[in-house]
């Protein structure tokens, strides 16, 4: 591992302090990607969000879970000044993409049979 941290400060990130859509987490993910890519360590700032959602999460976080083992990421990225009242809707974004991208195929499967009509 290089020894290098990225901090990564989301605010300059997306240029706002409400942090809801999934563009900016997609921006976002660019970022931490970058740096992980690299073998670099990130450390994901959340000061001065005032506001955050799941769709920004689901963008920025969960779609990690589809390139790097959640192992590798509770070693490379670390999140910081995260307001308490945030913190269930990280447990979640993290859950969610855990169970999704371990069974994408079944998920996407479900998917299209409940939209699928004859």
């Amino acid at each position: 591992m290089g020894n290098k941290i990225n901090h990564l400060l989301v605010r300059e990130i997306i240029n706002s302090d409400v942090a809801v859509s999934a563009d900016d987490g997609d921006l976002v993910f660019a970022e931490i990607n970058k740096a992980l890519t690299l073998d670099q360590a990130v450390e994901l700032d959340f000061s001065g969000i005032q506001i955050l959602i799941t769709a920004f999460l689901n963008a920025a976080i969960g779609q990690l879970y589809s390139k790097y083992e959640g192992e590798q990421l509770n070693a490379m990225l670390k999140l910081t000044n995260v307001a308490n009242e945030d913190k269930i809707l990280f447990k979640k974004v993290v859950e969610r993409a855990k169970e999704y991208f371990a069974n994408k195929r079944e998920f996407e499967d479900s998917a299209n049979a409940a939209f699928h009509c004859e």
